[in-house]
């Protein structure tokens, strides 16, 4: 069914509901904001910044799979620290700097906390706060009955009743670290040990002198398995994607093993890998990542979630049949997440107030549908559609180029490698010793001329 995209006039201002005030929504609020648009963050915690913010706190249900169960929106470890120097993961518009400041964390890697202290002071130089409704949930975000606008239906969290608002548009920036996938395992029902997703993981006191068993090769894998390893008995982790020179104990570590998938869990508790190696294991910890989930968000089926593709999706931004007027920012990943954010909130604010022009709806169908197309005839699981390992930059300079701003800092996409570089050949090292000084000077050097022109 072709459905006509309305034409846009000359730039205008539009009421736009953003859902969610962590990096993405506080990020798409102020470009919005920027383009001149009226702006409402609904954001169902207290505070800002989404799953930076961390808490001890753990679900009800530790793997994650009742939809019962005491939702915990963020997925931090006490000990985790960023896996990008702060001056690639930094907001374009707001360099993460070293602040000097008594309390904060001056490294280039630095811990989680010290995110969030960034978001908050992104923030309050922007005034972003005074856009955002703290502790409100939405319930339900659809067209009204003319479909022309889009009714938000939220209400505050510490009671009250519901509070129906309409809009011209919505951008939805609601995370995706907070609904579990796990692995299929044969047998998992009557093995006896016990099973919790990353989601639900904080410290590792709870598996002292245990087995534990992970089950993935991202980084959360990796970090939590050096975790784990300081108190358990045994750690190993078992992945599809583990190179056979890999295999076996870890250099540098008594108690850490690399196994391949595992292949079969028995009710004796006993645990085997594709290679025939088994073990007998008290828990398995499920690393492996995160569901799309909007709850809230009724298309008539226009936009679905299809094995963790959300689709269809022009540019992994609008659904063709309803843009402008819905738009989805930090689906990517994979990726340098806050500039990516910046260069699809500034391409959808300009699109929203007509001074960026979208193709048409065949066009845009005919886009998505070649995307899908050369995924399927290069053997990519639709699950990683919105993967962009390979090409994220790309993509970020395209949306660059058509939002009329620069493209990304040649000094972000070199140290970005060389980051992931260090990443795979010092994984115990790579967060304290470097060599790209050069790299860090020339962005130092970028900074100070971007600051100097914000202060003009």
């Amino acid at each position: 069914m072709t459905i006509p995209i309305p034409a846009m006039p000359s730039p205008v201002s539009r009421t736009v509901a953003v859902i969610g005030a962590g990096a993405a929504g506080l990020s798409a609020a102020l470009e919005l904001r920027r383009e001149g648009h009226n702006v409402v963050v609904y954001e169902r915690e207290t505070q800002l910044g989404g799953t930076w913010v961390y808490t001890p706190d753990t679900e009800s249900d530790p793997i994650g799979l009742k939809p019962t169960r005491k939702i915990v929106h963020s997925s931090l470890y006490a000990s985790l620290r960023t896996n990008l120097p702060r001056e690639v993961m930094g907001f374009r518009a707001y360099p993460f700097l070293a602040t000097g400041k008594s309390g904060r964390d001056p490294r280039r890697y630095p811990g989680h906390g010290e995110v969030f202290e960034y978001l908050k002071d992104f923030t309050a130089e922007f005034r972003i706060s005074e856009l955002v409704r703290f502790g409100t949930e939405v319930l339900h975000v659809g067209l009204m009955e003319d479909k022309k606008k889009w009714l938000v239906r939220s209400r505050m969290r510490n009671g009250g009743e519901g509070n129906d608002e309409i809009y011209d548009a919505v951008v939805i920036c609601n995370g995706h670290y907070t609904e579990p996938r796990i692995a299929e395992i044969p047998g998992i029902d009557e093995w006896p040990g016990k099973q919790i997703h990353s989601h639900n993981y904080r410290v590792p006191e709870p598996f002292r002198d245990q087995v534990v068993v992970l089950i993935g090769s991202a980084n959360s894998a990796a970090d939590i398995s050096r975790d784990i390893a300081k108190v358990a008995k045994q750690v190993h982790i078992a992945s599809r994607s583990v190179q056979i020179e890999l295999l076996g104990k870890l250099p540098g570590h008594d108690n850490i093993w690399s196994h391949p998938m595992i292949d079969s869990v028995r009710k004796d508790g006993t645990l085997a890998f594709e290679d025939g190696n088994e073990v007998i294991a008290d828990v398995i910890l499920h690393c492996t990542g995160y569901k799309y989930h909007f709850p809230f968000l009724e298309t008539n089926g226009v936009v679905t979630v299809d094995d963790n593709r959300v689709g269809p999706l022009y540019k992994h931004i609008f659904p063709p049949a309803l843009a402008p007027w819905i738009s989805f920012v930090g689906l990517p990943w994979k990726v340098v997440p806050f500039p990516l954010f910046e260069f699809q909130s500034k391409w959808i604010a300009g699109v929203l107030s007509g001074r960026i022009s979208l193709p048409s709806y065949e066009e845009m169908m005919v886009d998505i549908e070649a995307f899908y197309s050369s995924m399927e005839s290069s053997a990519i699981p639709k699950r990683y559609t919105h993967n962009m390992a390979d090409y994220q930059f790309e993509y970020d300079d395209w949306l660059g180029g058509e939002s009329g701003c620069p493209p990304t800092e040649e000094w972000r996409k070199q140290m970005y490698i060389e980051s992931s570089r260090s990443k795979r050949i010092l994984p115990e090292t790579y967060r304290d010793q470097w060599e790209d000084e050069h790299l860090i000077a020339i962005a130092h050097q970028d900074f100070k001329q971007h600051i100097t022109k914000a202060s003009v």
